[in-house]
């Protein structure tokens, strides 16, 4: 291999190993590999986890529309509280914000 070929493929290399690195915050190519590939599982179960609430959304509108239907409220104020109350003992205080948000996409659809 002539030096020029070595330092072009050096560079190739270096450029490469730069890019994969910035990308993921990584300082080798060992830990971005690691890190790319649990990223790609964070997007799979990002993915999941979306196609749950929506499926809760569908499931909570079913049950907003039968008890309107009977002359029920729209919300339940006492069930969104044992919600509330799961969440926050399984995730902690966090869990309570997020049981939040989801309760506010499943509520008012109707």
């Amino acid at each position: 291999m002539t030096t020029t070929t070595a330092t072009a493929t050096t560079t190739t290399v270096a450029t490469a190993t730069a890019v994969v690195t910035e990308k993921t915050g990584a300082r080798t190519d060992e830990a971005a590999a690691l890190i790319t590939g649990a990223r790609e599982r964070i997007d799979a179960l990002d993915d999941r986890i979306i196609g749950l609430i929506q499926e809760r959304m569908a499931v909570s509108a079913v049950i907003q529309e039968s008890r309107i239907a009977s002359g029920g409220r729209r919300v339940s104020l006492n069930r969104e509280m044992e919600v509330l109350a799961h969440f926050r003992d399984a995730l902690g205080r966090p869990g309570t914000a997020l049981a939040m948000t989801m309760l506010e996409l499943c509520r008012g659809r109707i």
